[in-house]
């Protein structure tokens, strides 16, 4: 029997987003959380009728979900950021792009409608969107699955230590154990606290990055990044440092985005960019997401997810083809 999951019951679906979130802080990947997000509710539909209420119905709407993320996280390789795999930048020639590897050893991106609550107070938003930036995202990915579990329930989510243990069917004191050891992993590995809400100056960087990017004056887009800012395209290993390389890279291998379209959005808690190219026979394709990051006015690092297999706008819900204008 097929399972609509839009058809399901009210009482599960209330849930979604948030366990959408947190499927996606533990698979790295906003696909492969929407798997998990309905295989979870398949299952709480199906134990429904048995669940009689015996807990807090969220509470074993995390239980199912953690459980069916640990089974796909079974056996599975860490999802990265080209960052993470290389100490060294690649100088900025077409050999660059020599090196790709596939999607599932990437860190995916995803928006912030997909996983931040609307109603959710201004602390709690914050919150929310900390947890998914990329590079704690990409940090969580060191640990080892039950420990990334227990670090999201209780540092983000806040639960009782008491509360992870039953769902975990562990003790507290494992709990708490395995709780040090993801703190201290997390610290090495790049989990310092995310960027801070935008201001009014920040928010006209950006107005003026969509325009520099759009007539692809690159002399004025570099001038918005740091001296040492960063840029990495998965599903390629490269990675750039300095706005010199990045700049030379753009006006290169890169050259054919000149002429682009773009539509800003939020993604991973940050500004993101949707990037149609021009086609060669006319008109605007998919082409990338770039989720960038502000610090002190100006852009620190890009993360530019190109959509070479056609699937990435289509499955974050992003429109096929750039606004009118």
């Amino acid at each position: 029997m097929t399972v609509v999951v839009d058809e399901l019951d009210p009482r599960l679906l209330a849930h979604r987003r948030e366990l959408t979130g947190y499927c996606y802080r533990m698979l790295g990947s906003a696909f492969d959380a929407d798997d998990a997000v309905q295989e979870t509710m398949v299952r709480a539909w199906r134990g429904l009728a048995d669940f009689e209420g015996r807990s807090a119905l969220r509470s074993w709407l995390y239980r199912i979900a953690t459980n069916v993320c640990l089974d796909q996280l079974s056996g599975r390789q860490r999802r990265a950021l080209p960052m993470d795999l290389s100490g060294s930048p690649w100088q900025p020639v077409e050999a660059s792009l020599a090196a790709r590897r596939p999607g599932s050893a990437w860190v995916e991106p995803v928006l912030d409608r997909q996983v931040v609550a609307d109603d959710a107070d201004p602390a709690e938003r914050a919150v929310q969107r900390e947890s998914i930036r990329l590079a704690f995202v990409a940090a969580l990915q060191h640990l080892p699955p039950r420990q990334r579990a227990v670090l999201l329930l209780r540092d983000v989510l806040r639960w009782r230590a008491a509360e992870v243990a039953e769902l975990l069917d562990t003790t507290v004191a494992s709990v708490n154990s395995a709780l040090q050891r993801a703190r201290a992993t997390l610290a090495d590995t790049g989990g310092e606290p995310g960027p801070a809400p935008l201001d009014d100056g920040e928010r006209d960087l950006l107005d003026r990055y969509v325009d520099a990017f759009e007539r692809y004056d690159i002399e004025a887009l570099v001038a918005l990044m740091h001296e040492d800012a960063t840029q990495h395209m998965p599903p390629f290993e490269m990675w750039l440092r300095g706005r010199a390389d990045i700049g030379a890279w753009m006006l290169g291998p890169g050259s054919g985005c000149r002429g682009s379209r773009v539509l800003p959005t939020r993604a991973n808690g940050v500004p993101a960019l949707a990037q149609y190219r021009p086609r060669p026979g006319g008109g605007h394709e998919p082409w990338a997401l770039h989720v960038l990051e502000v610090r002190d006015g100006r852009v620190a690092h890009v993360s530019s997810f190109l959509d070479l297999e056609g699937d990435l706008f289509r499955r974050l819900g992003l429109p096929e083809h750039p606004p009118a204008g």
